[in-house]
């Protein structure tokens, strides 16, 4: 009997490990309550327990780089799709086509399947109603409002070398000024003296300004929407000669340790359980199982830039070493 109740617990031990060993490792670019909120249904639905750790997608890009030959994640969820662009021409992420990709519109997959958008959001500005007015600043509208001398030392905005919010900020300004790149830089040199810093994320500035720790921060609007619904002081603008917009999108991770059960989190993520968490986060998903939350930002609703996503990820690296030499180095 005692061999027999042995055996009992070495067999349920056994399976105990074998179901412990069920887990992804995941980076994600998505705002930490939204990545829970994910992660934890998908885990309750599948038994898959996703170790999950955020970062802004250009920190993604470098992790990726840095682990090339012993990648610790095996799939990348969320974050602008000009970063999953250049994490594919590094040779950093796998192609995976999904029985549920079709639900997404052909402009917003690779067409080669390395990544597929998720959603998209435009570029806008946060302002702080009670700080501006004590300040005696209006909101900025446009572009060339955030150069008034007037916001010098109350704009913040990402480092636009470890997020990629603040690249299609760059990028946008490009395209406004029409390829001009002296006018782009000049523009962006004007716009530094108005910085007070420059954080690592995209979010993060909407975030100081929703506390009232500074008026005006840059950043995606479907992030200062919320802040807006859970009752934040604050007001949003888009700029009015024309605004960038990114695709969130998501990629598995080349020679990912976990790939089977990465696959699974991405055909999970395609699927209408998680579709429908995504249209309640004031983003605008893409695909058609999904339904936009009505007090979200639509590209419908706004002006925007022609962007041309594959240049952007052609002259990513060109770019930010310019700006770094430029701009940040600088500071």
């Amino acid at each position: 009997m005692k061999k027999l109740a042995s055996f009992a617990v070495a067999v349920t031990t056994a399976a105990t490990l074998a179901f412990g060993q069920q887990s992804v490792g995941a980076y994600t670019t998505l705002e930490e309550p939204l990545a829970k909120q994910l992660f934890e249904l998908f885990e309750k639905e599948t038994g898959i327990k996703v170790n999950w750790q955020r970062l802004a997608g250009g920190e993604v890009e470098t992790r990726l780089e840095a682990e090339r030959v012993n990648p610790q994640a095996s799939i990348w969820v969320g974050g602008v799709g000009l970063n999953h662009m250049s994490a594919k021409a590094k040779g950093l992420t796998a192609p995976y086509k999904s029985k549920l990709a079709s639900n997404t519109p052909d402009q917003y997959r690779d067409k080669e399947n390395f990544w597929i958008g998720l959603y998209v959001g435009p570029l806008g500005f946060i302002t702080n109603e009670k700080v501006a007015k004590e300040q005696g600043l209006t909101p900025p509208k446009s572009w060339k409002d955030l150069l008034k001398p007037e916001y010098k030392g109350k704009i913040r905005v990402a480092n636009p070398t470890t997020s990629g919010t603040a690249y299609n900020m760059i990028t946008t300004i490009r395209y406004v000024f029409k390829g001009d790149e002296a006018k782009t830089f000049d523009y962006l040199k004007k716009l530094d003296a108005n910085i007070d810093q420059y954080t690592k994320s995209g979010a993060a500035g909407g975030k100081s300004v929703a506390i009232g720790e500074i008026p005006v921060a840059i950043g995606y609007a479907h992030d200062m929407v919320k802040l807006k619904v859970e009752g934040a002081p604050v007001v949003i603008t888009i700029p009015s000669e024309g605004t960038g917009y990114e695709v969130a999108s998501m990629s598995l991770v080349k020679d990912g340790k976990e790939a089977v059960n990465a696959k699974k989190l991405y055909d999970w993520i395609l699927a209408k359980p998680a579709q429908e968490i995504f249209g309640q986060w004031y983003v605008v998903p893409l695909s058609k199982l999904a339904a936009k939350n009505p007090v979200a930002f639509s590209l419908k609703d706004v002006k925007t830039v022609d962007q041309d996503l594959q240049w952007d990820a052609d002259n990513k690296n060109r770019l930010l070493d310019r700006w770094t030499k430029e701009i940040g180095s600088k500071r």
